[in-house]
C-alpha cells in the first residue's frame, strides 16, 4: 500500500496563478447557489425523507454522517502528507470524501429548493452562507486537485476550509436540531 505524499519540490511563488480558474469557479458556484437560494420561491417541500420521520431528521443525520466522514478526511489527509507516522489504506481518503459529498447532496437540495437562502435568523443566515461557501470551496478544491504546479499549501488550505465549513454547517443544523428538538430518526 502506497500513500500519496506531497511533492518534494517547492513550487515557485508564481504558480499561484494556476489557482485563478479553480478559485473563480468556486466563487461562482458559491455565488450562484446564494443567488438561486434567495431568488427561488421556497416550496416548503423538496424530497421525501426516505426512512426518516421527516425532512429535518433526515438532514440532521445525513449531515452528521458527512461530518463524521469529514473527520476521516482530516485523519487520512494527515496520513497522506506524512503527519501521523502511519500509512492508511489507499483510497480511504477518496472514498470517504466521495461518500461525505454524496450525503450532502439531498440535504443541500432540500435546503435550497424547499427553504431557500434565509437571513431573518442569525443561525439560519450563517447556515445558508456556510452551505454556499462549502460548495464553492469544494469546487475549487476539486478543480485544483489535478494541478501539479499549484503551491504546496493549496490542498491543505482548501481542504481545511471545506472541513471548517462542514463543521459550521453541522453546528448550525444537526447539533441545533439534536439539542433543540431531540434525537429523532
Amino acid at each position: 500500500m502506497t500513500a500519496i505524499h506531497r511533492p518534494s519540490h517547492r513550487p515557485s511563488p508564481g504558480t499561484a496563478a494556476v489557482l485563478l480558474l479553480p478559485l473563480l469557479a468556486g466563487g461562482l458556484v458559491a455565488l450562484g447557489l446564494g443567488v438561486y437560494g434567495r431568488a427561488h420561491t421556497p416550496t416548503g417541500f423538496a424530497i421525501g425523507p426516505a426512512g426518516f420521520s421527516g425532512a429535518l431528521p433526515m438532514k440532521a443525520w445525513l449531515t452528521t454522517g458527512a461530518f463524521a466522514l469529514a473527520i476521516v478526511q482530516v485523519v487520512t489527509a494527515l496520513s497522506m502528507w506524512g503527519r501521523l507516522g502511519i500509512e492508511l489504506p489507499d483510497g480511504v481518503h477518496r472514498w470517504s470524501g466521495r461518500l461525505a459529498f454524496l450525503l450532502t447532496i439531498p440535504v443541500a437540495f432540500h435546503c435550497l429548493y424547499a427553504l431557500g437562502l434565509q437571513f431573518d435568523v442569525p443561525r439560519v443566515l450563517a447556515h445558508s452562507l456556510l452551505g454556499c461557501f462549502f460548495y464553492g470551496v469544494f469546487t475549487a478544491k476539486m478543480l485544483a486537485l489535478p494541478k501539479r504546479d499549484a503551491p504546496g499549501w493549496t490542498l491543505p488550505l482548501l481542504g481545511g476550509l471545506a472541513f471548517t465549513a462542514l463543521v459550521g454547517l453541522w453546528l448550525t443544523s444537526s447539533l441545533w436540531f439534536f439539542t433543540a428538538v431531540g434525537v429523532k430518526v
